[in-house]
This record gives structure tokens, sequence and C-alpha cells, in this order.
């Protein structure tokens, strides 16, 4: 009997160990991990309440931005420097009078660097919406009188310059943190597939695609230029399928044009944020 006490006391120890024991898997972090938020608009959150009262007011970052997401998730101290409108060039010069060149905020001790980049770079995507919505407009949302009009040449831009823009953003990253895993997120979709939602999204139709595509390339550019550069490429294109603008709310992660609940039209509101944060933990295991 007593050796049979032993053996289940042995057994149930061996189990509570299985049971409290971390996941083999997770990432090995030194705690609390030192964490630096990088990037533009869609990492800062921009429009989504309550904003961070402790950014530079043009920077429009919001307090349930990704990285404060992750960071509350995980017990991280976080330097956020993220800001509105940023582009790959804001790592190393000042964006605006009296706010730092991004990389500043890094140090050879930073554990864990977030940034999503290269939207804003000469200003293609923010124009190409711009432009396909005014001439949607025109058309009454009939044809692709944006692809018509501009082709390949949003893509090519994307390709000859964003791209090498982003290997040497993400470059000079882990230059000044060696350590640290650094991760760069793509950004979720704006559009559906195909059929849009003119009377939110005044995007002709045929149009729709196109954008579609365009984001498509630049995403890519990120993937190519995290591979490049030896980061991490977050994927959000399975998980923000169907969370587009045209979806309805609480559903969408991505406000639209017109009857939409954020200021900054065409960015993510908080779900969207929370599927972000959601999605970069998973591939960084760090929880």
């Amino acid at each position: 009997m007593r050796r049979l006490t032993v053996s289940v006391l042995a057994a149930l120890a061996v189990l509570v160990g299985l049971l409290v024991a971390p996941a083999a898997q997770a990432t090995p972090w030194q705690q609390p991990l030192r964490y630096v938020a990088l990037g533009d608009s869609y990492s800062a959150a921009s429009g989504v309440l309550p904003p961070d009262l402790t950014a530079p007011p043009q920077c429009l970052r919001s307090t349930r931005n990704y990285p404060h997401v992750i960071a509350a998730a995980i017990g991280a101290q976080l330097t956020d420097v993220t800001c509105g409108g940023a582009d790959t060039g804001d790592d190393r010069g000042a964006q605006y009078p009296g706010v730092a060149p991004q990389l500043d905020a890094l140090s050879r001790d930073t554990q864990l660097v977030t940034m999503t980049i290269g939207g804003n770079d000469s200003s293609v995507f923010i124009n190409s919406i711009l432009q396909c919505g005014a001439a949607g407009l025109t058309t009454l949302g009939k044809g692709s009188p944006c692809k018509d009009k501009y082709g390949s040449s949003f893509e090519d831009t994307i390709r000859t310059t964003t791209y090498p823009a982003l290997v040497q953003a993400l470059k000079d990253v882990k230059a000044r943190s060696p350590k640290a895993k650094v991760a760069i997120l793509g950004y979720p979709w704006i559009l559906p597939a195909t059929g849009g939602c003119f009377d939110r999204m005044p995007i002709a139709e045929g149009d729709v695609p196109y954008l579609r595509s365009l984001q498509a390339t630049l995403n890519d550019a990120v993937k190519r230029a995290a591979k490049q550069a030896g980061a991490v490429y977050v994927d959000l294109s399975a998980v923000s399928e169907g969370h587009d603008a045209c979806q309805r709310l609480g559903v969408r992660w991505v406000e639209p044009v017109l009857q939409g609940t954020n200021p900054v039209i065409v960015h993510p509101n908080a779900l969207g944020e929370a599927g972000m944060a959601a999605q970069t933990m998973k591939v960084l295991r760090l929880r």
C-alpha cells in the first residue's frame, strides 16, 4: 500500500510539473521585456480613442494601438514612438519639429521591436486611394477609371523605391539593437477581393481588385524586405480577410471613408489593432 501511495504521489508530481511548466515553444525573454514600437499611423492607431497624451499631438497616437495591447498582455516595458504619417525616412530624421527620429528610441538592450511602415513612402498608397476615389466618383462607381489612368505606376514605385527603403530601415533597426527580435507587420486588407461598397468606399467596382492588388504588392515588398534584412514578417492577409472596410461595424478592422467611426479614415479601429496585436503575439510566440 505504501509503495502504491508513493507511486501515485510521484505520478501526480510529474503531472503537476507538466501542467505548470512553460510551453516548450514559448520564446524565452528576460523580464520585463524591453519593447520599442516604431512605425506609422497603422502602428499608432491614429484616430482610435483614447489618445496617448504622452505622445506629440501631431502623431495622433492611441493607447489602444497594437503595441500597447501587446505590452499589456505580456507585461512588457514599452517605449512607443509610433507616429501617424511616418515613412521609412523618419527612422533617421525628425518627422516633425521636436519629434526625434524613431531610431533614437532603440538601444543595444532593446529586446523586441515591432513596426508597420512603408505605406506612406513616396505617398503611393494614400495617393492611390485618393486618386481612385476621385476617379470613382466621376464614373459613379462604374468601370475601372483608376486602373485605366495609372496602370502599373503605383506598383512600380513600390517595387523600385519602397522596397529598398524598407530593407534599409530594417537593417538600421537591427544595427541599433542587434540582440532584439525585430518584427514588421503587413497591412490588413482595406478592400474585399471583389465587389466593394461604393456608399462607404467610393471606389469604382473595377478598381476594387486593382487597389487590392496594389496592397498585396505593398505587403509583398514588406515580406521580402523582412526576409532580406533578417526580420520577422507578421502576415495579416489571412486573419484580416473578411474584416475590410466594407464590412459592418463590429466585424471590420478598417474604417471606411464614409459612415465610419474613426475620424482618420481608412485606418484600423480598436478591433483591428487588437487583431494585429493577437497575430503578432502568435507569430512571435509571446504567450
